[in-house]
């Protein structure tokens, strides 16, 4: 279990409307790109911001904030460590990235895909 100590305060801001839908300890650190389930929904996380305040000593981090837009997630996700990537990441094109599946087939699906060679991982 984290330490209390390692949590990040976070806001969860809905875009456009710049509406916060609201607050978290997070302990981890989510990045644009990543999906996120909160009360029930789905977000892409599009931006991510920190907020710094002096005190004694110097500045120490206050809260993030992720702004956010309701979505779904892709059907086709592959996992690798503690995030997702986008399309079937045995693909020796895919770009192991949570936004961008590969050159060669951007738009999917993965499955019967013409272009599909195992990676060498």
């Amino acid at each position: 279990m984290p330490s209390k100590k390692n949590l990040l305060p976070t806001e969860i801001i809905l875009t456009p409307a710049r509406q916060c839908i609201g607050r978290l300890n997070l302990d981890r650190r989510l990045q644009p790109g990543n999906y996120m389930d909160f009360e029930g929904k789905t977000y892409a996380i599009l931006e991510r911001h920190h907020f710094y305040q002096y005190r004694v000593g110097g500045y120490r981090f206050d809260k993030a904030t992720l702004h956010v837009q309701e979505s779904q997630r892709p059907e086709e996700t592959t996992q690798i460590g503690d995030r997702y990537t986008i399309g079937n990441a045995n693909c020796r094109f895919n770009a192991r990235s949570e936004i961008m599946r590969c050159a060669v087939n951007p738009e999917g699906p993965c499955s019967g895909c013409l272009y599909f060679e195992p990676g060498d991982d």
